[in-house]
């Protein structure tokens, strides 16, 4: 949660609105997967739109009960989980073959093949994703420069072709953070 940096550091718009995507898709979705929720707070921005069954999923071992806490009342379960960046492949996702028709996903890492497991026939996967480049800049002056390549709109677009998905929609945004402070920049990076 990045809400104690408000008003010291904001980021420019992406030129498509997620939470519209995502109610659009949520408007026919019985079976719903939110992988990667943090602390649940995007999520919980779209809990009138979800259906009964929605699961969640968290990688980061200190988010995972705060995403439980913020999500149970709602008769969310969050499930740890995480895809590793490194090797996406390497853990499967904890569910049945086709559980969900739909999957959000925004800037988790994933295995387009578990994906594909997971998914219905004909389910949908909607996300967003960070480059692998997002802040390299910083990361370049401070010397610790750990680019993924890997990490962009035409790899992702072709690991899902191949694990027999069909990309209806795809688009790529470079923005920028603006940093008001140092401070600011400082509790960022931490």
């Amino acid at each position: 949660d990045f809400g104690h940096l408000a008003g010291r550091m904001s980021e420019s718009a992406e030129p498509w609105d997620l939470a519209g995507e995502y109610r659009r898709e949520l408007a026919t979705a019985s079976h719903v997967l939110d992988m990667g929720t943090g602390g649940g707070e995007f999520l919980l921005t779209l809990t009138g739109d979800l259906p009964a069954d929605t699961v969640a999923t968290e990688g980061w071992p200190p988010n995972v009960e705060v995403a439980r806490r913020a999500l149970a009342p709602h008769g969310i379960e969050v499930v740890e989980y995480g895809a590793p960046d490194e090797d996406v492949d390497a853990l499967p996702m904890p569910f049945s073959d086709g559980r969900f028709d739909l999957v959000l996903n925004r800037h988790e890492s994933f295995s387009p093949t578990e994906l594909a497991r997971v998914i219905v026939p004909g389910g949908r996967f909607v996300t967003q994703q960070v480059g692998g480049d997002e802040a390299h800049e910083l990361a370049y002056w401070l010397g610790e420069h750990h680019e993924m390549p890997h990490v962009n709109p035409a790899r992702f677009r072709s690991d899902v072709e191949e694990s027999g998905f069909m990309v209806l929609d795809a688009a790529e945004h470079v923005g920028a953070y603006t940093f008001r402070d140092v401070a600011a920049l400082l509790a960022y990076l931490r």
